[in-house]
């Protein structure tokens, strides 16, 4: 990763990793039906209209800000998708996920079922491309996968596993199910496990983080 010469306008795309997978196979399944942007570098608490030089240099630190080359970790780039709302939008969309934080005792089941609120018009809805849910240690969950969403992409990442490392993982749903460990090893001498659950709306771009405990049962 680094960052590009923002002195000139420069357009940075890559492939993912899926998407070069596709692009190998040279039977035409590679197809680009969708994209998304973000402004995850930038901030606008530095916009700053009281300028001494009038109107043009409100922004001026803003445009001056350097810029990261691409990158295809889902995790760390397009966290802020930008969207566009109808006219009139009074209010951004929020997520309610119905927790403020989550605590499960070892091999407890639960079922998150994220709701949109103040989106398109209505107090809150369900969004129709479903959510994106990151756990951000995958050890900690011995299931960890979303419903609903029967697309190939949310599907790839529905049926991913990881090796038992320190790893984040990534599901897509319009409900997302999780089931605590029972792994004992993990817990060392604590009796408990912290990590974080983000879920991000796929229409609407809202997100929220909420913090998961796991408590140790087993003996």
């Amino acid at each position: 990763m680094g960052y590009l010469d923002n002195s000139i306008v420069t357009v940075d795309a890559i492939l993912t990793k899926k998407g070069r997978e596709l692009l190998a196979r040279g039977d035409g399944s590679f197809k680009i039906t969708q994209f998304a942007v973000s402004d995850d570098e930038i901030d606008y608490t530095l916009y700053n209209p009281n300028h001494n030089l009038g109107s043009q240099y409100y922004g001026e630190a803003i445009e001056n800000m350097p810029l990261l080359e691409a990158f295809p970790d889902e995790t760390q780039s397009l966290k802020y998708k930008i969207t566009t709302l109808p006219r009139g939008t009074a209010k951004l969309p929020i997520l309610d996920v119905g927790y403020t934080s989550i605590r499960l005792k070892q091999g407890a089941s639960l079922a998150i079922t994220p709701q949109t609120l103040n989106y398109l018009g209505s107090s809150q809805a369900f969004e129709a491309g479903g959510y994106t849910a990151t756990i951000a240690d995958a050890r900690v969950l011995s299931t960890f996968n979303g419903v609903g969403i029967n697309t190939e992409e949310a599907e790839r990442l529905n049926s991913t596993t990881t090796l038992g490392t320190n790893v984040s993982k990534t599901v897509v749903g319009t409900s997302i199910n999780l089931t605590a460990t029972t792994v004992n090893t993990l817990f060392g001498s604590q009796k408990t496990l912290q990590t974080s659950i983000t879920v991000v709306g796929r229409d609407s771009g809202a997100r929220v983080s909420v913090p998961v405990t796991i408590v140790k049962v087993n003996q």
